[in-house]
């Protein structure tokens, strides 16, 4: 299958002064620091990942809100259904509302184990992930003998392997990379009492999660796009023949592929029947660098001006909400509004100050507030105990995050 990756597709505008000053007269009797959602950005994502998705259900990345009041939200909207998960004792907390939770990534919580084979409600919405013999090993000596079966998803490694395996380009997760490794998989689940083997799940996440336009090096650009070209034409033959060997081994509900930054190239792949999204809900810093596609910045987190130790400069308190993966300036903030301003050097985004300078620095008062965006879309929630919902010019209602609800699972 040749995949067009350069279709053009709606690119979103940065907001506008006017914009922020709506977001701004909403929220101004809240003390800072505080998170804000954009509801009318938020819905206007959910609406063009749809689109983007091209008719296939979108299971909702869990992770990428943590928030349960917009896992509602979202799984409200006929285009999302089903959620992928990233612990097993956040999906034992969520499966306590939410059905067809699948854990994105194994688990070697023993005591969740246990709790998930001793309720079998619980195992009929809960699928683990898992990709060698060791995981099942776990699961049984975890649960001992046991009569509930518990679902289990298959991961194949979507990453592209070049030079006979040397060349390991994307994530490094499953060791599953071959039609017949994953064949193989299928035959040793189906031997073993107490599981059944529901899905397949691939991550590509040197397409999804790597933009295709970064500022800098323009031969970097090339060979990213060149490479990602490659990558899903590849694993479009891969994942076929493999989703065929382990059909042929057993019945399977789903295959889940993709994410974010590759829906309309997944989408297009019979053997895949539903894709994975949910950072472009609320339209991270990350993805401000791809050409198919620009969520509406949704989520905000904003920060007071609590010194001026000169003329140019107005430092904020707190700010180094960075970003997890490879160390780079991709994984700082943004600084969102006033334009005009950066950071310094030599302090950057620091835990306890943020030292701003640039044109609007010089009149930003003590008391000012400045609004950032998180590189990353849920690792916001982490820092912050609530979120303060906006539409239409108004706080419309105030949510917990998982935070704010008392988790933190990880």
């Amino acid at each position: 299958m040749t995949v067009n990756t350069t279709t053009p597709r709606a690119i979103s505008a940065p907001a506008t002064e006017s914009h922020f000053d709506s977001l701004r007269a909403a929220t101004a009797g809240l003390e800072p620091p505080f998170g804000v959602i954009d509801l009318d950005a938020f819905d206007a994502n959910a609406r063009d990942l749809e689109r983007r998705a091209g008719g296939k259900p979108i299971r909702l990345a869990s992770k990428s809100l943590r928030s349960r009041t917009l896992i509602r939200r979202a799984l409200d909207r006929p285009g999302f259904d089903g959620i992928l998960g990233f612990t097993l004792p956040e999906a034992l907390w969520l499966a306590e509302e939410f059905d067809d939770i699948v854990v994105g990534y194994p688990t070697a919580d023993r005591t969740a184990l246990r709790r998930l084979a001793a309720d079998e409600r619980l195992a009929s919405r809960i699928t683990l992930m898992v990709d060698c013999v060791e995981h099942l090993d776990l699961i049984d000596a975890a649960t001992g003998p046991r009569e509930t079966r518990i679902q289990v998803c298959l991961e194949l490694d979507a990453a592209l392997r070049l030079a006979g395996g040397r060349l390991h380009l994307g994530p490094r997760r499953s060791p599953v990379h071959t039609p017949q490794e994953a064949e193989a998989f299928a035959r040793e689940v189906a031997s073993r009492p107490g599981f059944e083997l529901t899905g397949v799940m691939g991550y590509e996440g040197q397409v999804a999660g790597l933009g295709d336009n970064q500022p800098g090096n323009a031969v970097k650009r090339a060979v990213v796009r060149a490479m990602q070209r490659s990558s899903v034409e590849e694993l479009s033959h891969r994942r076929e023949a493999a989703v065929a060997a382990v059909r042929a081994v057993t019945p399977l509900r789903f295959v889940n592929g993709g994410g974010t930054g590759s829906l309309e190239t997944t989408t297009r792949e019979d053997s895949v029947t539903e894709l994975a999204a949910g950072s472009g809900l609320y339209g991270p810093g990350l993805f401000d660098f791809y050409r198919a596609f620009r969520p509406v910045p949704a989520a905000y987190f904003v920060l007071p001006v609590v010194r001026r130790p000169s003329s140019s400069i107005a430092t904020l308190l707190g700010g180094g909400w960075v970003a997890s993966g490879p160390l780079g300036k991709d994984r700082l903030p943004t600084l969102a509004w006033p334009p005009g301003l950066r950071v310094t050097a030599t302090e950057s985004f620091g835990e306890v100050q943020t030292p701003l300078v640039g044109r609007a620095a010089s009149v930003l008062n003590i008391g000012d507030r400045v609004w950032l965006r998180h590189a990353k879309a849920g690792e916001l929630c982490e820092r912050i105990g609530d979120l303060h919902l906006v539409s239409g010019g108004a706080v419309v209602d105030t949510v917990p995050t998982y935070r704010g609800e008392g988790h933190h699972f990880l």
